[in-house]
């Protein structure tokens, strides 16, 4: 699955007129970008939510014949779910009982997927997060086996999912906006709200069920949330 039904305020003005996905990068839109590297990893089958100008995203995959893969839409143009929402919505189209992957639209990297998916399956995790070690605000707390444990605000404090006075024992790492998730959280996501986004699920059922957090060698990613990333976005994917 390919999150792009972001607004991408942080892009403004570009997103005024175009959704985040169709921002384009080296002369492809970020959209094209991840699908080619899902599809050169051996993923065939992809699901991509839209909201923000959606017809435009629809128009792209008709346009360039789906890539030649399968490739469907999950309409969320009535409400923006989040990312917990918004894999829930796309139940249905993970029939086979299988993991799936889940890769925020706006994430380069290079990260290898197929490693990425093999530890998930080595682990039999409920969710495997790609994390690095890599300077931010919010941060995913994990013990020394890669277990997700917490996560932690340093500008306001918080913490959850309970009060941490103490995280020194922690590993702090970021989160990628790569995932891995195993088709048992469909059973666990009934509880929440239509709207929810999936790492409060996580941290919710972090102290029951396994989450690992997979930090890949020698890692390059970017996050091209912003108008002062797109120069260096450019240089990312023509190395």
């Amino acid at each position: 699955m390919i999150f792009a039904a972001g607004l991408g305020t942080r892009l403004k003005p570009l997103t005024d007129s175009l959704p985040k996905a169709l921002v384009p990068i080296a002369g492809k839109p970020l959209l094209e970008h991840v699908i080619l590297r899902l599809k050169t990893a051996g993923f065939d089958e992809i699901i991509v939510n839209v909201h923000h100008f959606p017809n435009q995203i629809i128009d792209f995959l008709k346009v360039n014949n789906n890539f030649g893969i399968r490739i469907e839409v999950s309409d969320e143009r009535d409400q923006l779910l989040d990312t917990g929402g918004g894999i829930r919505k796309a139940t249905q189209f993970f029939d086979d009982g299988q993991p799936f992957l889940v890769h925020n639209v706006d994430i380069l990297s290079d990260v290898d997927l197929q490693e990425l998916f093999q530890q998930h399956l080595a682990a039999d995790s409920l969710a495997t997060l790609v994390v690095s070690r890599r300077d931010t605000i919010r941060y995913l707390l994990f013990d020394d086996d890669h277990r997700l444990c917490g996560w932690i605000n340093e500008k306001t404090g918080e913490t959850k999912p309970i009060r941490f006075d103490d995280i020194s024992g922690f590993n702090k790492l970021a989160f990628a906006g790569i995932q891995v998730l195993s088709p048992r959280v469909f059973e666990l996501l009934d509880s929440f709200d239509a709207k929810f986004p999936i790492m409060d699920f996580y941290l919710s059922k972090a102290q029951t069920q396994v989450i690992k957090g997979f930090i890949p060698t020698d890692f390059h990613m970017l996050d091209v949330g912003k108008l002062n990333v797109l120069d260096e976005a450019e240089r990312f994917v023509n190395r």
